[in-house]
């Protein structure tokens, strides 16, 4: 039972988070738990410290020198507290039958994990996988069992699987690709995808084209909402080969003939070693391994 002279971890943890978002609002929001509830916090630990940590200018949160001083020697320790609280705790998981698999590729989610998920949770007996979709680097506190990225580095220990080395092709419905080589980019919009404005550039040098070359066409933010545009209607679009891979073999996609080439960019899977499941986190990415290997080979076979 703690006593008087014990410090309350929560209170800490409460007051860090004031210090990192700078408002009471943003820090209860992130912590889960009321704007009350975090300033209880806060006032218990003043109380416990004897100084104030924290003046309130309106919405606005500004720490003390005494509360810059004390957060600045407890944030990093109370992180290495979380962090290793979550690792020694994946023992005690209730359901492990469970894996969550964290991405900042959508589009490769939405084309190629989530359509394959069944036969993964087949293989494995039964293992549910939940998927989020964030494009912001992950933290030491969230919770997560494998990391899938092309653009995020992961700086805590885990386990790295090279899935798959990013091809751009440029597709388009059969009938606006059939017979026509790269000549069709003349008279045959390009659809252009906001999210990833470093492929069309990228393409183009690495066919020696310009960009005069190429009549643009159509925007849309993501990979995932041009694709139904391309598939029906008159228009081409340079994507990743690995999340059309699946459309051109049912035939509803056809890459322009020569119009393959590599982007540089790598697609990484990482099972961290504070997951739940590494044991299932390292069997998925060995599984997602040979399912990229095994949707790009298959595509490239003459039809």
């Amino acid at each position: 039972m703690a006593g008087a002279d014990d410090i309350s971890l929560n209170a800490v943890r409460a007051f860090v988070q004031v210090a990192r978002d700078n408002t009471v609002t943003k820090a209860s929001k992130t912590l889960g738990i009321t704007q009350s509830s975090v300033s209880r916090h806060v006032a218990v630990l003043e109380e416990y410290l004897g100084a104030k940590l924290i003046e309130r200018r309106g919405r606005q949160s500004q720490l003390t020198d005494f509360g810059r001083l004390f957060a600045d020697a407890v944030a990093e320790p109370l992180d290495t507290i979380l962090f290793t609280a979550k690792r020694m705790r994946r023992n005690g998981r209730k359901d492990a039958n469970r894996l969550v698999v964290r991405t900042s590729l959508s589009t490769f989610a939405y084309t190629v994990l989530i359509p394959n998920l069944r036969e993964f949770s087949k293989e494995t007996g039964g293992v549910t996988v939940d998927v989020i979709s964030t494009l912001t680097a992950p933290a030491s506190t969230d919770s997560f069992d494998v990391l899938l990225t092309r653009d995020i580095t992961l700086t805590e220990p885990g386990d790295r699987w090279d899935i798959y080395d990013e091809q751009l092709v440029c597709v388009g419905a059969p009938d606006s690709v059939a017979g026509r080589g790269l000549k069709a980019l003349r008279n045959t919009p390009v659809i252009a995808v906001t999210s990833r404005p470093d492929i069309l550039p990228t393409w183009l040098r690495g066919m020696d084209l310009k960009t005069s070359d190429v009549t643009s066409g159509a925007r849309y933010d993501h990979h995932y909402l041009a694709l139904p545009a391309v598939t029906t209607g008159n228009s081409l679009l340079v994507t990743p080969h690995i999340v059309v891979a699946e459309l051109i073999r049912q035939g509803l996609l056809e890459v322009l003939p020569g119009s393959r080439a590599p982007s540089g960019m790598q697609y990484r899977a990482y099972a961290i070693d504070r997951g739940s499941n590494p044991d299932v986190a390292r069997a998925f990415c060995r599984w997602l391994t040979r399912l990229c290997k095994n949707m790009t080979e298959v595509d490239t076979r003459p039809r």
